[in-house]
């Protein structure tokens, strides 16, 4: 029998869509208030959120017939015909929120609205009214939601723990203080002050106020980036009129971290849409594929992103809690977010530092759970056959004597090179302006004209000093020597730099191999005798799907009986030897994925691949000229920061640390 729900488990079910954690409440209170144009917002929680949640805020307010109203399901001041879906500029509009924390929790609403001469008190406990009023209170609203599931204990035992929670609402009250500099956000906790914002002039100063020196250091800033979005055929022919208006335009901007912060999952990567935090998988996608060959596999960027477009061109309508966004025109805003965030880091080419020996719990944004990875060389990759010594591998630039033999005069000079291990002291961060509990002096209150020079000033020095010659590849490298015969030591202005030799010369390979496959002008060499290979059959389902790819990169293979191919030609840098042991691993790093991947995708994979196998080993010494031509040619790169794998490349002493450690400064 078909019977209508009550309205009270009609508004317990949309609690469960909307309300699912402490933190919701305080994600749709936070959006009321900015919808409101609030310009002062201040969060108070006890118990993680369990006990009590205020946020109070300047804006607006309600007049007493609208306080009653919003706590009716679908109520709202935001959209009034369906073609307003269409168009939602606002973080809120579904009219959802309220009446379900109201549902499940003992809510307290006071407002008012400058057309009235008194405020209004609502109490609402488990969606039933138990008081109206007038009061005597300034402008804006005060919400109160006390016990939270006091009435659903099976939704209750679901919390986490009170620092779980809070973390929680804190992630939360921080993004969106960053996502809008001009409000002031202010979060508190029993007697505890976790956050205090005053306004900012800007983003970046915004992040100085709220994550520090240390973030600064670690991110890079996405300038402003705009392109016009895709015409529709109807628009097109109405351009032709003087009339038409110009095309929509989506523009992003933000913060994207440097290659040496790596992150083990995705949980540092916010992102939002017209202001409003979202989770879509889309430009997730989109981040990971701006990073690749630039982080490891399995290792995360941090991420503060905001993109603008018109309301029209996104739909905001498609999850109960508005966290999740679709796109009008989905393959073009990946493109777009993937492109202007690997141009930023391709023209940046941020470089790594030493680590700071303040970093620890510097900031929600420092790697505290970086992904490290240890590679172990095997002796045959560097030893030759013999056993008896290193040899130099094949490849521009990296020549073998007439004879096959390593010349005793190239060793005999890069020994003359050589240095002993190098102790280096630890990195100090830079931090210009002593931080308290909160940003600036005054935790309750503005702060004056000459705080906010001041603090106009830090944040400028401070930008400067940490971007001087640290975004550029160092001009001038004269190298020194070689550390264990694995990393070259070299010097400049600028201080002192240590180059993984591997790692620089795969770069090197990889991005003249990419360049070479676009030019169709890939080297390869004919094997005396064919190297026959046997395959498992996962390898041989591979190996029938990327033929052509190999082909491009050299391989010359085909079938020579029941799962058994046969190797005619390599790539030129490939001993003939190790042929069949990169093919090997050419198909085992491509696996089950290959299907799946795109002809990119794949081309990156397979040429990372190739550039690894033929790039110099560590534990092999360089004579100064393949040192210095090795430095030259990283120079060309367009990514001289990190290995197609993800690696850093480069470390750099700065000539200012090295003054710190010795007391000069």
């Amino acid at each position: 029998m078909i019977h209508i729900l009550p309205e009270a488990v009609a508004n317990k079910i949309a609690a469960g869509e909307v309300v699912e954690r402490p933190s919701s409440v305080v994600k749709e209170l936070l959006e009321n208030a900015l919808d409101a144009g609030a310009g002062r917002i201040e969060v108070h929680v006890e118990a993680g959120g369990r006990r009590l949640i205020r946020v109070e805020d300047d804006g607006t307010g309600m007049t007493r017939d609208d306080a009653m109203l919003a706590f009716e399901r679908h109520a709202t001041s935001k959209i009034r015909s369906v073609e307003d879906l269409f168009e939602v500029a606002t973080l809120g509009f579904r009219g959802e929120a309220l009446p379900s924390i109201a549902s499940v929790a003992r809510v307290t609403l006071e407002t008012r609205h400058a057309s009235e001469a008194a405020g209004t008190q609502l109490e609402i406990h488990g969606g039933r009214l138990r008081d109206v009023k007038e009061i005597a209170r300034a402008g804006g609203t005060r919400f109160e939601a006390g016990g939270l599931f006091y009435n659903t204990p099976a939704r209750r035992k679901f919390l986490k723990s009170e620092s779980t929670e809070l973390g929680h609402i804190t992630s939360l009250v921080t993004h969106y203080a960053l996502a809008h500099p001009e409000k002031s956000f202010r979060l508190t906790s029993m007697t505890h002050e976790i956050l205090n914002t005053p306004p900012a002039e800007s983003f970046r100063q915004r992040l100085y106020q709220v994550m520090g020196a240390q973030a600064m250091e670690q991110l890079v800033e996405i300038a402003p980036a705009a392109r016009a979005m895709p015409a529709e055929a109807q628009f097109e022919e109405e351009m032709e009129s003087a009339e038409a208006s110009p095309p929509a335009r989506v523009s992003l901007f933000g913060f994207v971290s440097r290659p040496e912060v790596q992150k083990i999952n995705r949980n540092q990567i916010y992102f939002f849409v017209n202001r409003r935090l979202v989770r879509d998988r889309l430009i997730l996608h989109a981040i990971t594929e701006a990073y690749r060959n630039i982080l490891p596999s399995g290792a995360f960027p941090v991420a503060l992103l905001f993109l603008d477009l018109p309301p029209g061109e996104v739909d905001v309508n498609v999850h109960p809690a508005k966290t999740e966004v679709k796109f009008r025109h989905s393959n073009f805003i990946h493109d777009f977010a993937r492109d202007v965030i690997r141009r930023t880091l391709v023209a940046s080419r941020p470089m790594a530092a030493f680590p700071s020996s303040n970093a620890a719990g510097a900031s929600s944004f420092h790697p505290g759970a970086e992904v490290e990875e240890t590679r172990q060389v095997r002796r045959g990759d560097v030893l030759g056959a013999n056993g008896a010594g290193p040899q130099t591998a094949a490849g521009p630039g990296w020549r073998e004597s007439p004879s096959g033999e390593t010349a005793g005069r190239e060793l005999q000079s890069s020994r003359a090179y050589q240095l002993s291990p190098l102790y280096l002291p630890p990195r100090t961060g830079l931090l210009p302006l002593e931080r308290g509990s909160s940003a600036l002096p005054g935790s309750t209150g503005g702060t004056t004209a000459a705080q906010e020079a001041v603090f106009t000033r830090k944040v400028e020095e401070y930008a400067t000093a940490i971007n001087a010659g640290a975004d550029e590849f160092p001009k001038g490298l004269r190298p020194l020597g070689q550390v264990r015969e694995s990393f070259i030591v070299a010097t400049n202005d600028e201080g002192l730099w240590i180059i993984d030799q591997h790692v620089a010369h795969e770069r090197v390979l990889f991005e003249q191999r990419l360049r070479g496959i676009r030019e169709k002008s890939i080297d390869c060499q004919r094997l005396l005798l064919p190297v026959v290979v046997e395959l498992k059959p996962e390898q041989q389902v591979v190996f029938q799907d990327i033929a052509q790819e190999l082909a491009a990169n050299g391989f010359e293979a085909e079938p020579f009986g029941q799962r058994t191919i046969a190797i005619k030609s390599a790539p030129a840098e490939i001993r003939a030897e190790a042929a069949e042991r990169l093919l090997i691993a050419i198909l085992d790093g491509v696996g089950a994925e290959g299907p799946g991947l795109s002809l990119d995708d794949l081309r990156h994979r397979v040429a990372a691949t190739v550039a690894c196998h033929a790039a110099v080993k560590v534990n092999m010494p360089l004579s100064a000229d393949k040192m210095e031509w090795l430095l030259s040619e990283l120079e060309k790169t367009d990514c001289p920061m990190s290995c197609p794998h993800g690696r850093p490349i480069l470390l750099r002493y700065s000539l200012r640390d090295i003054q710190k450690a010795f007391k000069r400064i």
